[in-house]
């Protein structure tokens, strides 16, 4: 690997019962991603808590540096060496509503930043069990801030789910400069299907840059199914690495000249010209 090249991992969960239960799963694949070279590992939206009630009781818990989640993420990247960007968990300020907020961890288990989610699933979708509705701004609140941040081997965009959406996000993340953007989600099977693999390798090559999805999986789930299919792309827009309905880790390495060397042939961000005034 040279020094422009990183291997990257995506982990796709199932989620369980307990946080305990939750957090070995995924303390067991993050043994596995870093045992298969892996330095920036990212990890599902909600990873910990998804299904759990009283999330205000859990985002007041997890406001401290102390708290499990976070702990865990700290130990678990000063072991084993490697950047973690932590899917999301619930965290209280201001006695606000929760935000579904990523915190990345470098590999000395520090805190080096964090964003919280914009764009807030309110949508119905249809299921093989009926009409299922979503209301997450019912218990979170909206983020504010585009974040990106320099980690050890690259310049890192970060988003969540329903962000992968809103293609004005990811262009922002190319103007500040991002190589790489995570990707944590709770992917619906409905929405899933058509719309997850397509929309990653959308936001991808019309911003040529490296996209890691990380997502949770339970396809068999009647009323809030959970598609999985967690992948790696490059600005190409080529699935590096994917996994399909099954718990695992996804790995690939990516080779950041790869972008430079495709902008130059295709400056697609010199030619853009729109808004129009």
């Amino acid at each position: 690997m040279n020094n422009l090249s990183v291997t990257v991992a995506a982990i796709q969960t199932g989620p369980e019962k307990t946080l305990d239960a939750n957090l070995a799963q995924v303390g067991a694949l993050l043994v596995e991603a870093a045992d298969r070279g892996a330095k920036i590992v990212v990890l599902p939206e909600n990873f910990a808590y998804y299904g759990h009630a009283n999330l205000p009781l859990i985002g007041a818990r997890e406001a401290d540096e102390t708290g499990p989640v976070r702990q865990f993420l700290s130990d678990q990247t000063r072991r084993l060496g490697i950047w973690i960007v932590g899917g999301t968990i619930p965290m209280v300020e201001d006695n606000t509503k929760p935000y579904a907020r990523s915190l990345v961890y470098s590999a000395s288990g520090h805190c080096v930043g964090h964003y919280d989610k914009i764009h807030l699933f309110d949508a119905e979708v249809e299921t093989t069990a009926g009409a299922s509705s979503y209301a997450e701004s019912n218990d979170y609140s909206n983020g504010q801030s585009i974040k990106t941040l320099d980690t050890d081997h690259c310049r890192l965009g970060l988003t969540v789910c329903y962000d992968l959406r809103f293609a004005e996000l990811f262009q922002q993340l190319s103007q500040d400069g991002a190589q790489l953007v995570a990707v944590p989600a709770a992917f619906t099977a409905a929405t899933g299907r058509d719309h997850w693999e397509l929309l990653l390798r959308t936001r991808a090559l019309e911003n040529q840059f490296f996209v890691v999805g990380a997502n949770l999986v339970d396809r068999r789930h009647k009323a809030r199914g959970l598609w999985g299919g967690s992948a790696i792309v490059d600005p190409w827009g080529t699935v590096l690495a994917s996994i399909s309905d099954k718990i695992g880790v996804v790995v690939a390495e990516i080779d950041l000249e790869h972008i430079a060397k495709l902008r130059q042939k295709m400056p697609i961000r010199q030619h853009r010209r729109l808004p129009l005034h």
